[in-house]
This record gives structure tokens, C-alpha cells and sequence, in this order.
């Protein structure tokens, strides 16, 4: 059973970025499509429901968590999500969401958002594009898109120097929410060209029966 759960405070614009200033990690959960459109400079894309499943791979205990959420009444389920697994150091969320941090003057940051019939045009005309393949190792054995580098979103990371600054790279998982997490982890350090396949991902590529691979070739060591 819970204890009491933590009752993080609604932070304006100004102490928000305080906050951020003093170290606190920007995790925003609300859904990939809206972190798309506009986010918080250096946050991480974790949507609501995958909290529970994906917070642990790029939070440790020690920094504080401020929330970006959709609405407020997402509140109290981040807070659960996070109590459960230890992390309760939660310093506040965004009162009035990212459109008030936004009327604000806050320095914001917008994804490129990709389909699966705009990655194949670009892939058929010779484009230069890396595709970035995050899914888990048995999904990527199923079949993946020719050409593709292969390193898991969990060990994403610690693995950045195994994927070139110098070309445009578009990141696909399964159905995109990884993919969205994965962008925001190369946005944090800097990639300038990095765009999302959120819509449909590999899933909506196989659908359309677009050609894949069981080949090796471009797997990460």
C-alpha cells in the first residue's frame, strides 16, 4: 500500500524555470504528437501511461522531477506512477501547461514528425536519412526496415556516439512512443536534424507491406 502521496506544487512559469536551473529534469507526459508540436527545451518525451514502464531508463533517484502534463487532472496519476517506483522527489508541474510556459518566453523546441509513406519516399529517392531503430531486440529479429541501425531506446543513452551529427536521422519503433522518447534524448544532447516516426512506426510500415529485413548489417555493437 501507498502512504500519502506527494502534493507537488503548481509552478508558474518563473519558478519553473528555477527550478530547472537548479538541476530539476523536465519530464513530459503528455502525448507524443503534442511534445511534437511544442516542448520544454531538454525535456524527456514519456507519455502518461508509459511512466510506469520507461521513467527508469533515463531518471535517476537523485534529481528532481518537474511535470509538464497535458491537464492537471493527469496529476495525480504521474504522481502515482512515479511514487511506485521510488521516485518521489517531485518538485512541481507546470501551472496552465506549456502554453503558459510558451506566453511566457520560454525557450522551446519542436520535433519534425514523420509517416511511414514519408520515411519510404525519402528512403527511394536516395535520401541520406538514417533510419534509427529502437525497438527491443526481439522485435528487431522479427524484421526491420533495410538499412536500419538497431540500438534499444533503454540503452540509448550511454550508446549516442554510435550514431552520426551529420545526418538527418528519423527514429521508428513499433507505434511511436518510444521513437518520441528516443528523439528527445537526442534533442537533450544537441542533434540538430532529428525527426520522429510517430505515426504508425514500423507497425503502420509493415501494414502497407513496405519491404523488411531479418538482415544484420547496421545492428550497434
Amino acid at each position: 500500500m501507498l502512504g500519502r502521496l506527494p502534493n507537488p506544487p503548481p509552478l508558474t512559469p518563473v519558478e519553473f524555470k528555477e527550478e530547472m536551473r537548479r538541476g530539476a529534469v523536465v519530464v513530459d507526459a503528455r502525448t507524443p504528437p503534442a511534445f511534437g508540436g511544442a516542448h520544454i527545451n531538454g525535456s524527456y518525451s514519456i507519455w502518461l501511461e508509459g511512466l510506469p514502464a520507461y521513467i527508469g531508463w533515463v531518471l535517476t533517484y537523485e534529481k528532481p522531477i518537474l511535470l509538464a502534463l497535458e491537464c492537471s487532472d493527469h496529476l495525480d496519476k504521474a504522481v502515482r506512477y512515479l511514487v511506485r517506483l521510488g521516485y518521489d522527489n517531485i518538485a512541481g508541474y507546470l501551472r496552465g501547461g506549456i502554453e503558459a510556459g510558451y506566453d511566457s518566453g520560454f525557450r522551446v523546441e519542436y520535433m519534425e514528425l514523420s509517416s511511414v509513406h514519408d520515411l519510404k519516399q525519402r528512403l527511394d529517392s536516395g535520401d541520406n536519412v538514417l533510419v534509427l531503430d529502437v525497438r527491443d531486440e526481439n522485435e528487431w529479429k522479427e524484421g526491420h526496415i533495410k538499412g536500419a541501425l538497431h540500438i534499444y531506446a533503454r540503452q540509448l543513452e550511454s550508446r549516442l556516439s554510435k550514431i552520426p551529427r551529420d545526418r538527418p536521422i528519423t527514429i521508428v519503433c513499433n507505434v511511436g512512443h518510444r521513437a518520441s522518447l528516443a528523439a528527445s534524448i537526442h534533442l537533450r544532447a544537441g542533434y540538430p536534424n532529428v525527426c520522429c516516426d510517430i505515426l504508425g512506426s514500423t507497425r503502420a510500415w509493415r501494414a502497407r507491406n513496405f519491404p523488411m529485413t531479418k538482415e544484420q548489417e547496421m545492428k550497434a555493437l
